[in-house]
């Protein structure tokens, strides 16, 4: 599944995607989980990795696939999922169909902010990995992705992410530097993002979820 859209350079979400150039691609699995990831943030590869592995099922949604590293590294409870890539970016959705190909996945050009162009009830998971610190305004602002994650789930589906909070966590002096660079770059947008927050948002949408955290990081999931 393709969908060509028109990118509004000027609408909030374009700033949180706009850096993941081709260029930018080649060096982010290096970049995010070779140093800021186990350095900054505290939450290596292999811990999300190890959430995808517990959480993704046969019919799974990605939002915000950057590489597709966490999906190529994962393994699915099947040798051939159903795979739809979502994503604002059209290099991210290039790079990591490439990298995907075993697979054939789906991808999806489109804002999570939006209403999503799949069919409601569809995957059996959906994943936002290291996205929600990405988009515009605080958490109440971002929490429509949890409602259209929702909506494209089937009963029992599950929710899974990360994202890096602004603040609730405890941050090293490195991440503090780290915050600062990237919201002032305008990369992320989440000073205001905190654990309660996250907390209310997932449980106005869906019956069960947890929040656990790994350094800056919340680790999330959510079942409907």
């Amino acid at each position: 599944m393709s969908r060509a859209v028109t990118i509004d350079r000027a609408g909030p979400a374009y700033r949180g995607h706009a850096a993941y150039s081709r260029g930018f691609l080649l060096a982010y699995d290096a970049l995010v989980y070779g140093v800021n990831s186990p350095l900054a943030w505290r939450c290596p590869l292999g811990r999300l990795v190890a959430l995808y592995d517990e959480c993704a099922s046969a019919r799974h949604i990605d939002v915000g696939v950057a590489t597709g590293i966490l999906l190529d590294r994962c393994t699915f409870p099947s040798a051939r999922p159903s795979l739809t890539l979502m994503d604002l970016n059209p290099n991210s959705l290039a790079q990591a169909g490439r990298r995907l190909r075993r697979y054939a996945p789906r991808a999806c050009q489109a804002s999570v902010l939006d209403p999503w162009p799949l069919p409601p009830g569809s995957a059996g998971s959906v994943a936002m990995c290291n996205l929600i610190h990405c988009l515009p305004g605080s958490i109440p602002d971002k929490a429509v992705a949890f409602r259209h994650a929702r909506t494209a789930l089937a009963p029992g589906g599950v929710l899974f992410g990360s994202t890096i909070l602004g603040h609730g966590p405890r941050h090293t002096w490195l991440a503090r530097r780290e915050l600062a660079a990237a919201n002032l770059r305008g990369f992320m947008s989440n000073t205001r993002d905190g654990l309660e927050d996250l907390d209310r948002a997932l449980g106005r949408e869906f019956c069960q979820h947890e929040i656990t955290i790994a350094g800056s990081v919340a680790l999330f999931r959510a079942r409907r």
